[in-house]
């Protein structure tokens, strides 16, 4: 895919149709979604409305399991615990396929918040983030994915 390509498909995404829905909800449902249009500083009700079926939906793909989705592994782990980073990146080299990128940053008393880039079918993921949040060292760890798919990242060339 060249640069001009690419721009044609950007181009496309901008012109996205959109389409219209009516919806009935009871009052009460309603104040409460203007109180957080409001409150998020969305545009819209559209736009409100929008966002948590994008969620709804990706909570729906992740359900069914096999879905390629992308998204984040959000680990915060104690680095003063023996091994447990040399533990993390060794998960990452045996998930390459599905570890995209991780960035780390050092935080106040021996903590350390890491994010990883992950794409896969859900139920891997989840059996990704779960082995790394079980490691002896990690505090807490949470997988967040969403119903999409990153374009490839290199053009593989075949022979």
């Amino acid at each position: 895919m060249g640069a001009a390509d690419i721009a044609d498909e950007r181009a496309g995404a901008r012109k996205s149709l959109v389409g219209r829905v009516s919806l009935s909800l009871p009052e009460a449902l309603v104040e409460e979604l203007d109180l957080m249009v409001a409150k998020r500083g969305f545009a819209s009700r559209s736009q409100a409305v929008a966002e948590i079926l994008t969620r709804s939906l990706a909570a729906h793909h992740y359900e069914i399991g096999n879905e390629v989705m992308v998204g984040t592994i959000t680990l915060f782990y104690d680095y003063l615990s023996t091994g447990v980073d040399q533990r993390l990146a060794d998960l990452q080299r045996a998930y390459v396929d599905e570890v995209i990128s991780s960035f780390h940053v050092h935080l106040a008393n021996h903590r350390t918040l890491e994010v990883l880039l992950v794409q896969g079918p859900a139920h891997k993921l989840q059996a990704i983030a779960d082995e790394m949040t079980a490691l002896r060292g990690v505090v807490s760890g949470n997988l967040q994915v969403l119903a999409a798919i990153m374009p490839p990242i290199h053009p593989f060339i075949e022979a």
